[in-house]
């Protein structure tokens, strides 16, 4: 009965260290991919242009909040899904501001109304964040890479 329970013990902890793996793995195919883009979009697409433009701007906005989620992720274990609200943000507001002249009033209204209501989201998930947080994770303390402060974590 024991020697079941040691077998059992043991495929727990490499089914621990497969799935531990597998995220590495895609946190670094993801980080890479991001990287690449990035780098491409720059010295391709923007580097070839005589100046960079509102919507390149953004566009690599869009990527550095990216790279900063897929950071924090890869250093907490945790999604921080305020950031998939700016990058979702940046993208609506670079759609807006590129595509402005084309819209009629009422998808322009539904487009910043989806901004606002992001923001909204945004606000609510900070507030919670700070009032929650620190009764959920008692005892220990990380560096907030978001805004530098020390706060209660896992």
């Amino acid at each position: 009965m024991q020697r079941i329970h040691d077998l059992g013990h043991w495929l727990g902890k490499l089914g621990d260290f497969a799935v531990e793996a597998f995220h590495i793995l895609g946190l670094f195919v993801i980080g890479g991919t991001i990287v690449w883009t990035a780098a491409h979009t720059y010295l391709v697409d923007i580097m070839s242009k005589p100046y960079a433009t509102l919507d390149d701007i953004l566009l690599l906005f869009i990527y550095l909040e990216l790279g900063a989620m897929v950071g924090i992720f890869f250093r907490t274990h945790r999604l921080p899904v305020i950031f998939l609200l700016f990058i979702s943000m940046t993208a609506l507001t670079r759609y807006l501001a590129i595509d402005l002249k084309d819209f009629d009033n009422m998808k322009i209204i539904t487009i910043v109304s989806a901004i606002l209501l992001l923001s909204f989201a945004t606000l609510v998930l900070r507030f919670s964040e700070k009032r929650f947080a620190a009764s959920d994770m008692e005892g220990s303390t990380r560096q907030d890479v978001s805004d530098h402060k020390e706060t209660m974590s896992s």
